[in-house]
């Protein structure tokens, strides 16, 4: 089996502690991977510290880590089929799909490359006379980066590259589960020159990896990519260091289907935002909501669709849904069918392992017809390829079913009046609407959502923001020496 090191201050380290990872397409186990322990853990965060202030980073000016970003970039766009292949082994995604995703990433590298000396401060014009104030913005500190496994390259990109462009050291703990692609990441960083420490890339569990890298005094902020149980703990832990953090969680999102869109549109709409990815992705719209003029009429096309959906090995380029990344994810959507059949939900098709795949955690490409939004599979975000369609009579009931949901993630609205997109968008809670399409991202729109969803924002120039802190300096511009303190005029 292939065995992953961890990358510390610039070297690459073979753990105390190692697991195994399982290919999700065979179930069997390929690689090893090191368990961070807390003086692993330690490590990693002090060598991000002393690199931001003992070592040369701070010296480089921001147009030098543009250039070093860049080349990343360059790198990772060299090596996205390599890069893809491993995330594909690890987590079960297509490696069209991976593979065009790791490509892709390099442009989030590209993005914050150009933005790296473009973070500016202003001159206040001051209420005081012989005052100059001005703001300029630093380098937050060491920032500590947790990803999940569902896309670990792009999901980190997101955070390193707009740490780094503005000035920071970072800690990067890879999922546990699937992280082979950012080990290979960690040999592309070292390639590019960073100094020693300013990336750091680990993994390891929450006890004790998760809990010491967010807890340590020397953190900064914590940028934290995953679940709402996991987030809590985070969010606990940084009571210890009062660290700045942000959280970019899960979701449950609605598409609504008017009954004046277009048809082909909307059903490749749905297909897209729920089988891509076999279905393993926050924005998943699996809160499907059909206007009842057209809802047999699509549930009939996006059936017709499914059946010629090829279920298979993630690395042929002929399958169009893999496996799901852990047996867990398919016990449980088939827990939650099982639930939302005995409570009314009706089965169009698929809801078990294909007849055909005896090896590997496989799961058919599903569609419920749901009564009402009661049923379990309506409110549950399951990471499988299941669509739950709910039936909708107006715009406004369509707005508050939803609406009537913990998280704010994303939604899709699909409607040919103009009109109806503006309005319908606007009052969406959610971070993100697209509207005649799904799924659609760019390392220039922020992306975050509303509610449970997390509350920050990722990508677009404002991010970048998030990794710096304003200092305001005040010269006193006067000839003459300063007043007496206690003498107020």
């Amino acid at each position: 089996m292939e065995q992953f090191q961890h990358y510390i201050n610039g070297k690459f380290s073979s753990g105390v502690d190692y697991f195994e990872t399982l290919n999700p397409a065979n179930g069997k186990p390929w690689a090893t991977f090191p368990a961070a322990n807390e003086e692993e853990s330690n490590m990693a965060i002090e060598s991000a510290h002393d690199a931001l202030y003992k070592g040369p980073w701070s010296e480089y000016t921001a147009t030098e880590r543009g250039k070093l970003l860049h080349k990343l970039g360059d790198l990772i766009s060299k090596h996205a089929n390599e890069l893809g292949d491993l995330e594909t082994r690890d987590s079960g995604k297509l490696a069209i799909e991976t593979r065009a995703q790791s490509k892709y990433v390099a442009d989030y590298y590209y993005y914050y490359a150009g933005l790296a000396d473009k973070i500016q401060g202003e001159v206040l014009p001051i209420d005081k006379p012989n005052m100059r104030v001005f703001t300029t913005r630093e380098p937050i500190g060491v920032v500590v980066a947790i990803v999940p496994w569902n896309a670990q390259l792009f999901l980190s990109a997101t955070k390193i590259a707009p740490a780094l462009a503005a000035g920071n050291t970072i800690v990067v703990k890879a999922s546990e589960q699937a992280p082979a692609a950012l080990f290979k990441l960690a040999e592309l960083v070292d390639e590019t020159g960073f100094p020693p420490g300013v990336i750091n890339i680990l993994t390891g569990f929450g006890e004790p990896c998760g809990r010491v890298i967010t807890s340590h005094a020397k953190v900064a902020r914590v940028a934290f990519t995953g679940g709402s149980e996991v987030a809590k703990h985070i969010v606990r832990n940084t009571a210890e260091n009062f660290a700045h953090v942000s959280l970019e969680l899960g979701g449950k999102s609605p598409m609504l289907i008017f009954d004046d869109c277009d048809i082909e549109g909307a059903v490749n709409g749905i297909i897209a935002g729920n089988f891509g990815a076999s279905g393993q992705s926050c924005v998943a719209g699996s809160r499907v909501f059909i206007q009842k003029s057209i809802h047999s009429k699509i549930l009939e096309k996006i059936k017709e669709r499914a059946k010629a959906i090829i279920v298979g090995d993630p690395l042929d380029k002929k399958t169009q849904v893999g496996p799901l990344a852990t047996i867990h994810q398919v016990e449980r959507a088939h827990a939650v069918i099982d639930r939302s059949i005995k409570q009314g939900a009706k089965i169009i098709f698929g809801g078990k392992r294909p007849d055909y795949l005896s090896e590997g955690w496989y799961f058919e490409p599903t569609l419920i017809d749901c009564p009402s939004q009661a049923i379990e599979s309506v409110s549950t975000e399951l990471f499988a390829p299941v669509i739950s369609a709910i039936t909708f009579d107006t715009e406004e009931e369509a707005i508050k079913m939803a609406n009537d949901s913990d998280f704010g993630l994303a939604a899709g609205v699909f409607t040919e009046n103009l009109a109806r997109a503006h309005r319908v968008s606007q009052k969406i809670h959610s971070g993100v609407v697209w509207v005649n399409t799904y799924r659609a991202i760019s390392p220039i729109s922020p992306f975050g959502g509303f509610k449970q969803s997390g509350g920050s924002r990722e990508a677009g120039i404002d991010s970048i923001h998030e990794y710096t802190r304003t200092k305001t300096t005040w010269i006193n511009t006067s000839s003459e020496p300063m007043g007496n303190p206690f003498v107020i005029r």
